[in-house]
């Protein structure tokens, strides 16, 4: 979608769980009854370094007389100094052995050490005592237990639901089940068979169950088991049949802090009716998770959650995926769709284009992963750009993307299959490039980028808006508009409520501009705070508001700064366009640009209602 590289994923002070019941025994008799946990923890980080702790716990009935903890670092990683352990380090793999005085854990207590670091990586591969630290099934004497049946619903009332399944198996017996509600633990019975209740009327719920052995090991948690409440006021939000979808990138929540929880307090959560998560990256032929620390693994403290309950080290998924599943409990008619490519992985594409049906299976494996499997409601393609030119280009052939797009349909069926495609109208341009009218049967609608026309890539200008409605005398190049985007789409086949407009939720600008008209000359991009060139909105509002409108959109020159970006009045306009032109809805790139007050995603679901 955008921009031209990731966000940068620094840390913040992070929770990595690499902990599960291990025995510690010199014999398999031994091994019923010692066990014990390693956990991981960051406690600082300094840009250059950081500082690390590991704890063991003993959690069984038996004293612990000597620990060995063993993790793996990438090549980039480093431990420069330890303490309270002697660690050792055989290239990337790591050791930590108790020092005299340490060693003995008793039942219930625990150690532990720490050291200091260099590298931006997380310890991997953990083992402790010779044992897998997840609880898998290399534990000494005693294997974990199986996954429990998928629970079956019944007796649902406004305010309770039965929950019954089969039961799990395990080489030494199950000691009892825990009962996890949309990703957490809400009880642990001994019984194949929980009521929960306190639950609020007209909300969807996710159940799933998990077994825990006698050395009380947790084996793979069950399938889900969707559950709606009766009764209840839930309203479908505003929708006006248009589609209202914005992008939530999963490397937000680091140094714009931007989470899911904020999509509840802006209110934008009650104005749209899709979110599009980007991005999985595409890689050999396949897709695969983009970022999996902020995918399904960071803790969300209880003040950034969507419950407003803070995640567990323990919990089965965590993470931004965990936190739009919250959000789907709390509005349920949001659909969400995750995104795979994007401008820095579309290379990935080429792989993928030689054998669709690999490709579409891959992606329909990780989308309907049984740990986030009721998250997700389909698929989008983020292709920059088939059989054309982006970071990288495409030599594909102009049937690629259409094979593609009918191998995923065929795979995802009635579930959303969607593409964010190129917006250059010029004679000859990207979209004459692909047969996007020859895929448009098998996908719900397409992502029309209409936005990034122009910006201080070309240094010294000529200044120019960069998501301009109409053209314009003096435009740089023919064909960069929305409105020929569209026309060219509709010209080949595309019908039009397949088609969303695109809004940009920042601006694009220059430096060195001394006139206040598109057309001035520049010196290079302006200052932005992530990426020279470019800036949210919701900072460019007040730091440089508007001068002027051209072809539909906004343009501001304060100082020797000039920027262009859209703006509630701006975007009012284009919706009102868009209806005029029967097209699907509008979409958005992305939900941290806007005000805390969510005024952008307003003027959408107002301007399309």
């Amino acid at each position: 979608m955008r921009f031209g590289h990731r966000a940068a994923a620094g840390f913040a002070t992070l929770l990595l769980p690499l902990a599960g019941l291990v025995g510690l025994a010199d014999s398999a008799h031994a091994a019923d009854t010692t066990s014990a946990t390693a956990t991981f923890t960051k406690t600082s980080d300094w840009g250059t370094g950081f500082g690390g702790q590991w704890t063991v716990k003993n959690t069984g009935t038996a004293s612990i007389s000597s620990w060995t903890v063993e993790w793996d670092f990438p090549s980039d990683t480093k431990v420069t100094s330890a303490w309270d352990a002697t660690v050792t380090n055989s290239g990337n793999h790591w050791t930590a052995k108790n020092v005299g005085w340490n060693g003995t854990i008793a039942p219930g207590a625990s150690v532990s050490f720490g050291f200091n670091g260099t590298g931006p990586g997380s310890p991997s591969g953990c083992k402790l005592n010779g044992g897998s630290c997840d609880g898998g099934p290399s534990v000494p004497g005693d294997n974990p237990p199986s996954a429990p049946g998928t629970p079956t619903a019944s007796g649902v009332t406004d305010t309770s639901v039965k929950l019954s399944w089969s039961a799990a198996t395990d080489d030494k017996g199950v000691k009892n089940y825990d009962v996890l509600r949309d990703g957490k633990t809400v009880a642990t019975v001994t019984a194949t068979s929980y009521t929960d209740s306190g639950l609020t009327a007209g909300t969807d719920y996710s159940y799933s169950v998990q077994a825990r052995d006698t050395a009380d090991q947790t084996g793979p948690v069950s399938g889900s088991v969707a559950v709606h409440t009766t009764g209840g006021t839930t309203t479908p939000p505003p929708t006006g049949g248009k589609v209202k979808m914005g992008y939530f990138t999963d490397w937000g929540i680091y140094a714009r802090n931007y989470n899911v929880k904020n999509l509840v307090t802006s209110g934008s959560a009650a104005k749209i009716t899709h979110i599009n998560y980007a991005f999985g990256n595409v890689t050999g032929g396949k897709c695969a998770i983009g970022d999996s620390y902020a995918d399904y693994d960071k803790a969300f403290s209880a003040d950034q959650s969507v419950s407003g309950a803070a995640d567990t080290w323990d919990q089965p998924l965590r993470g931004n995926f965990n936190q739009l599943r919250e959000l789907k409990a709390k509005y349920p008619n949001i659909k969400v769709i995750y995104s795979f490519g994007g401008w820095t992985w579309s290379g990935g594409f080429a792989d993928a284009a030689k054998n669709p049906a690999a490709f579409a299976q891959s992606c329909y494996d990780l989308v309907h992963d049984p740990r986030w499997a009721d998250v997700f409601d389909g698929i989008d393609i983020d292709w920059e750009y088939p059989n054309a030119c982006g970071l990288t280009c495409d030599s594909s052939g102009p049937a690629a993307f259409k094979n593609l797009m009918a191998a995923l349909r065929a795979k995802f069926g009635k579930e959303l299959v969607t593409a964010a495609v190129t917006a250059d109208g010029s004679a000859g341009g990207k979209i004459d490039l692909t047969d996007y009218a020859g895929a448009s049967p098998y996908v719900d609608w397409y992502n029309v980028m209409t936005y990034d026309f122009f910006g201080a890539w070309d240094a010294k200008g000529p200044t120019a808006p960069h998501s301009p409605l109409t053209s314009y005398n003096g435009i740089p190049k023919d064909g960069f508009t929305t409105a020929d985007a569209m026309a060219k789409f509709k010209a080949q086949g595309v019908p039009a409520n397949k088609l969303l407009i695109g809004i940009g939720f920042y601006g694009r600008g220059w430096t060195g501009v001394t006139q206040d008209a598109p057309g001035g000359t520049a010196t290079g991009p302006a200052t932005g705070t992530y990426e020279q060139g470019i800036e949210d909105y919701k900072v460019l509002k007040s730091s440089c508001p508007v001068t002027g409108t051209i072809a539909g959109t906004a343009y501001a020159h304060c100082g020797s700064n000039w920027w262009s970006y859209d703006t509630p009045a701006t975007i009012a306009g284009k919706m009102s366009w868009a209806k005029s032109q029967g097209l699907g809805g509008a979409f958005f790139w992305e939900f941290s640009g806007d005000t805390s007050n969510g005024e952008l995603v307003s003027a959408i679901n107002s301007g399309l209602s």
